[in-house]
């Protein structure tokens, strides 16, 4: 994965990406993120355009950790709306592919969708069941687009062709969820509510209907996010010190949550995530 300076968000809130044995992703695709067109900024976090060929390698396997954001992609084969998950994302790389997706910022997607984000959480739909007939068209375009600007320009073009605005409860929802991204100290419901004077009811209302995961979901993923990073980055990690930086009452109750979230313990997503796999070498180019 070779990410470019094409765009640098603001270091004021955390993205959570959590893409799996990043040290091997480099090897096996290139990523770009991109700006929306200006009319899409209070929607769109950024585009994000991949690229690999494996033609004449073996099939590889992608992991990203779950995350909060509505993800719209347009990939030969994979394209649709994809929900907010509570899982972690696997995909297989096979020939030679571009596409790009959308990251929508949490909390917006409703206006595209027209119902409830909850009804998307955790699977993905058609984009033609969102965006109509054009979807189909916007999709040719980035198979056929020479270069990022004309891939970015033709979703763009498709997402402004139907003007939305975010509604009160929606804007709630968002800026919910920035709270939690903007500070890592908010590990608990309560403190979610007190930092945006909204009762446990009406945040937990606003998050099923806006962003489509409970509230507690969207704390604890940002928390593994950061664990996440942290395995990858700091090298040998107390645990347990680890666990209380993150406001875990205990290590077990951590390590359990890493799993579920992961699929691995911390120790065994430190393995898989620092050491490059190798690519056979009767497959080299």
């Amino acid at each position: 994965m070779n990410e470019r300076d094409s765009y640098r968000e603001p270091v004021t809130h955390r993205i959570p990406r959590g893409i799996v044995a990043e040290a091997t992703a480099r090897t096996m695709f290139t990523l770009t993120r991109h700006p929306p067109a200006p009319e899409l900024a209070e929607f769109v976090e950024y585009h994000w355009i991949l690229r690999w060929d494996r033609r004449g390698k073996p099939p590889y396997e992608q992991r990203v950790l779950p995350n909060l954001s509505v993800h719209v992609t347009f990939f030969p084969g994979a394209s649709g709306v994809h929900g907010p998950a509570r899982d972690v994302f696997s995909h297989r790389l096979t020939g030679r592919v571009q596409g790009l997706g959308v990251r929508f910022r949490p909390g917006t997607f409703r206006a595209f969708l027209g119902g409830p984000v909850r009804d998307i959480a955790d699977r993905a739909v058609p984009l033609t069941g969102v965006f109509g007939p054009a979807a189909s068209a916007a999709a040719e375009s980035v198979q056929n687009a020479g270069g990022d600007a004309q891939m970015v320009g033709a979703i763009d073009n498709l997402l402004i062709a139907n003007p939305v605005r975010l509604s009160p409860a929606a804007r709630a929802a968002a800026e919910a969820v920035e709270q939690i991204a903007r500070d890592p100290g908010i590990t608990r419901v309560a403190q979610l509510c007190a930092d945006t004077g909204l009762t446990t009811r009406s945040i937990q209302r606003v998050f099923a209907e806006h962003v489509g995961l409970p509230p507690k979901w969207a704390i604890r993923i940002y928390r593994l996010n950061d664990a996440a990073q942290r395995i990858v980055t700091e090298g040998q990690l107390d645990y347990a010190g680890l666990a209380v930086r993150l406001g875990y009452s205990d290590q077990s109750h951590f390590i359990r949550d890493f799993r579920t979230v992961t699929g691995q313990s911390p120790a065994e997503y430190a393995r898989t995530a620092r050491v490059p796999e190798r690519e056979p070498d009767s497959h080299r180019t």
